[in-house]
């Protein structure tokens, strides 16, 4: 089974509530970016946003340069349906991120939980490349601690510490502050998450 297939199965069979991911307000994203003090016509891209809230809450504050990118069409499709008519104000792209060609670049790439999933050497410095390439100005990530999950949704993930990450994107981008918290899922179950922001290099 292909990545692609995997999460189209599970975005088509399970609900929200039944995804460990799920979070009816992204507080620590929206924080992040609101710590970037952008203007609302800053242009930001979701990395594997798929049926996340965050796209619902940055429009209801007034951003209006919105790019969503996952690897499922059937994640894009339910987020797409929740919306309704706001919908039509998202960009939309559904592509696994390794394969992603970005035809533009984008003020604030944000990232909750794609990251980690890339497990070899290979796939994290394309995703690295990718990143470098469509980042303008900042980035937020969050992949699980080391006292988070060493899975999930059945596949393995890598855990970070603060210096891991930093130095996987000291080739492009300076760390501006980290944080980690837990995660409650929507069963009552604990993620511990690293969360960190870092600015373009010059």
């Amino acid at each position: 089974m292909t990545n692609k297939h995997h999460w189209d199965q599970v975005y088509a069979t399970k609900k929200s509530s039944e995804l460990s991911w799920t979070q009816a307000v992204p507080q620590t994203s929206l924080s992040f970016i609101r710590g970037f003090h952008i203007p609302r016509n800053a242009s930001i891209i979701d990395i594997g946003g798929g049926d996340s809230t965050l796209v619902d809450h940055l429009l209801q504050e007034g951003y209006t340069d919105l790019t969503v990118l996952d690897i499922s069409a059937e994640a894009i499709e339910k987020a797409k349906t929740r919306l309704g008519n706001l919908a039509g104000k998202v960009h939309w792209i559904v592509s696994d991120i390794i394969e992603f060609k970005p035809e533009r670049t984008y003020d604030v790439w944000h990232d909750r939980a794609t990251f980690h999933f890339l497990t070899t050497p290979e796939d994290i410095q394309v995703y690295l490349a990718v990143a470098r390439n469509a980042t303008g100005k900042f980035m937020t990530i969050g992949t699980f601690s080391k006292n988070g999950p060493d899975k999930c949704s059945g596949l393995p993930v890598r855990q970070y510490d603060e210096g891991q990450l930093e130095a996987e994107l000291r080739n492009g981008f300076s760390k501006m502050k980290c944080i980690t918290e837990d995660h409650i899922t929507p069963f009552h179950s604990k993620q511990n998450f690293l969360f960190c922001s870092f600015r373009k290099a010059a």
